[in-house]
């Protein structure tokens, strides 16, 4: 896709701005670029500090069937509620992947075990804890990032008295 708009002003990246092609207030940014797989148009919304899209797509053409229609403040409201959204649900995507919990009945009562996976590019680990009913930390240990939570784990790290698994 080729961007058609004007560059934005290197000095005040926070600056208001309402365009035909480029609009930009409260963190985002919608730029109208040309598709160049087609004779269209598409959008995209940027976040503020952020390198790539949250959201590109689609976008209508004018009245003359050549230009884009221009921006204005309804479609940059939809655009950047559906650009939230789609921020959000990847942010409750990436959290599900790397955190995992469950309970599990033991003799000292419910206990909760959890999963929290660190993704570090050099050294990615995960930790393992056990907390009581009450939320008391009970144990923490450091473990491979590919370690495999279940029941039958979490039971049986809880039986072997908290140590590492293997």
């Amino acid at each position: 896709m080729t961007d058609t708009s004007p560059d934005l002003p290197a000095s005040d990246d926070d600056a208001k701005i309402e365009e035909p092609r480029l609009w930009r207030d409260n963190g985002w940014t919608a730029r109208v670029i040309k598709n160049e797989d087609d004779d269209g148009w598409a959008v995209a919304m940027i976040k503020d500090g952020e390198a790539e899209p949250a959201l590109v797509g689609p976008w209508t053409m004018g009245r003359d069937k050549k230009n884009p229609k221009p921006l204005d403040a309804s479609a940059f409201g939809t655009l950047v509620k559906t650009a939230s959204e789609v921020l959000r649900r990847h942010e409750q995507q990436l959290h599900a992947m790397l955190h995992k919990s469950l309970f599990v009945n033991a003799e000292a009562g419910r206990i909760e075990v959890i999963l929290d996976i660190v993704p570090d590019e050099d050294d990615p680990y995960a930790l393992l804890s056990a907390r009581d009913e009450y939320g008391e930390q009970l144990a923490e240990v450091r473990v491979a990032p590919n370690f495999k939570l279940s029941p039958s784990s979490a039971a049986a790290w809880i039986e072997g008295g908290f140590r590492r698994p293997n």
